[in-house]
Parts: C-alpha cells; sequence; structure tokens
C-alpha cells in the first residue's frame, strides 16, 4: 500500500502492472479500493492497474480543500503522471468516472460504470423510506441523530457494525435476497469495509463534510461524453439503482449495457472473475472504437 500527495491532501493507493491504456478503479461510496482486489491483480497482466481510496474513505484523508471527486481523480492521475486512462467506477465511483470524463475529455479512453450512481440526482422516496426501515431504524434514533451533527456515542462499535450489516443485505445482497446469498469472503469485507467506514464518521474526530457536486451535474450532460463506454446492471440490486443504471446507459451515446443475474450492488466483489472477465474485454474492443467528436466542439474546418 503507498500514499500519494495531491495538492493538500494524502490518498492511498495501489498499483500494479504496466500497459496502455492505463486502468483507474474508482470504489462504491460503501467500500473503498479494497473492493477491487481481484480486478487488480488481473487485469495487471495488460495494463498498468491504479485503485485509490476518494477522500474521506480508506487510507485517504477526509480533510482538505473540498472539491468534487472528480478533481480529486483527475489530480491523482497528474500526481501518477498518467495522461489518459479507462476509467472503471462502481456505484458513485461511476459518476466520478462520468464527470472527469465530461471535465477532460481527452484523458479517458473508456468508461465501465458498475452499478452507477449519478451526483445530485434524488434518491425517490420509496427508497428513502425502504433505507429507513431496513438501514436507519437498526439504531435508536436519538443516537442517529449524534451521529448526523458530528458527535459520537459509547456504542459506536455496535451501532457501526448494527447498520452496516443492515446496508450490506439490503443494497450488496439486495431487497429480495439476504447476506447468505452472498459468497462468504465478500460479505466479510463488504461489512468490515462499511462498517470501518461507520466507525470514522461516526467518531467524532473528523467534521461531517458537505459533499462539493460538479456544477452542471453529470445526469445533464451524458449525451456528452465521447469515450466508450459500458455499464453493468446488477439484477439483485435495489430497484432505484437500477433505474439509474438504465438512465446512463440509455442517456451516453452507444453505451453497452450488461444485466447479470443474481448480482446485487458491489458486482466486482461478488463475481470477482466474471466481472474481470466483462471488464477484460471491454478493454479490449474500446481501443479498438474511434473516439467520438465532443459534441460541443466545433468541427474544424474543411
Amino acid at each position: 500500500m503507498a500514499r500519494i500527495l495531491c495538492g493538500d491532501t494524502e490518498f492511498g493507493y495501489d498499483e500494479a502492472g504496466g500497459g496502455e491504456p492505463a486502468v483507474v478503479l474508482i470504489h462504491a461510496g460503501l467500500a473503498d479500493r479494497r473492493m477491487w482486489a481481484h480486478q487488480l491483480r488481473s487485469l495487471a497482466a495488460d495494463h498498468r492497474v491504479i485503485r485509490y481510496d476518494c477522500r474521506g474513505h480508506g487510507e485517504t484523508a477526509a480533510g482538505g480543500e473540498p472539491r468534487p471527486h472528480h478533481e480529486d481523480l483527475l489530480a491523482l492521475m497528474d500526481a501518477l503522471e498518467v495522461p489518459r486512462a479507462a476509467l472503471i467506477g462502481c456505484s458513485m465511483g461511476g459518476s466520478y468516472a462520468v464527470e472527469a470524463a465530461l471535465a477532460a475529455p481527452d484523458r479517458v479512453t473508456a468508461l465501465a460504470l458498475i452499478s452507477p450512481g449519478l451526483s445530485g440526482r434524488p434518491w425517490p422516496e420509496d427508497m428513502l423510506l425502504e433505507a429507513a426501515e431496513r438501514v436507519h431504524a437498526r439504531i435508536p434514533v436519538e443516537r442517529r441523530e449524534v451521529y448526523r451533527a458530528g458527535g459520537t456515542t459509547e456504542h459506536l462499535l455496535v451501532d457501526a457494525l448494527a447498520t452496516a450489516e443492515a446496508h450490506i443485505e439490503w443494497m450488496v445482497a439486495g431487497p429480495r435476497r439476504d447476506l447468505s446469498a452472498l459468497p462468504h469472503e465478500a460479505r466479510e469485507l463488504a461489512v468490515q469495509m462499511y462498517r470501518e467506514h461507520l466507525e470514522r464518521l461516526w467518531s467524532g474526530e473528523e467534521p461531517p463534510r458537505e459533499e462539493v457536486l460538479p456544477d452542471p451535474l453529470p445526469g445533464t450532460r451524458l449525451d456528452r461524453v465521447v469515450a466508450p463506454t459500458l455499464v453493468i446492471n446488477g439484477l439483485d440490486d435495489v430497484p432505484a439503482v437500477q433505474e439509474v443504471a438504465a438512465e446512463v446507459a440509455a442517456g451516453i451515446p452507444g453505451a453497452r449495457r450488461i444485466d447479470l443475474p443474481d448480482t446485487g450492488h458491489l458486482a466486482p466483489l461478488e463475481h470477482p472473475a466474471e466481472v474481470t472477465d466483462i471488464l477484460r474485454a471491454f478493454l479490449a474492443s474500446a481501443s479498438t472504437v474511434p473516439t467520438r467528436e465532443d459534441p460541443g466542439t466545433p468541427a474544424a474546418p474543411a
């Protein structure tokens, strides 16, 4: 494991392999870079592969000057001297990849978006109610309010574990399954990553960090993405998340979509070999596809 300074923030990251294009792996919001263990190892046979912890996750500090996550991603690429890369993002990591492709299209050779989110897109009321019932209700409301305000309680460890298990069951296994549907190692790591993240958030040691959204939001500009794009959707994921995957696949010109049965929110962790094979084939095919011209760029004079 290594660290690198990007601006005023030190990021935890790993890299392996060599070969072009480089590949950058961007984790889900309820995980950290450990979710990419199989992809880091396997894709390194043909590519320089980098995985990193987003700001406030894993080994990366939460402080520093607030800015959108895609700016951190591009700064990390600068620091590691990666001029261009294929970006593979899961959940909100998928949105950060899209945002980077919109901000710097010449630096992104391909996009693989797994159960992608979209920064700033509101979740439907029925999803929020389900989350409240299945996840937030695991701990008393008065303690939830303390954590939300940046404080901590003596029940921190118990509350973090209960919340992590409930959230992983609801989203990573999926609302129609339970934790037993996940492979043992995937289940244990998913709960561990989210539990550790909650313990960090609720420790009272770091002030609550307000998310900085890109302007304009990525969901309003999907038609401007010019990189070859693959969207992977888990058919056991939360329905509202699957709706976002469908929206992204339909909104990005030429995007291809793959639906995986018996798969929840963290497909790279739940089905590592299958997802890696899909990604390897996509990266090989994307390298032969000419990048479309940015529709916002005037055509060159004849």
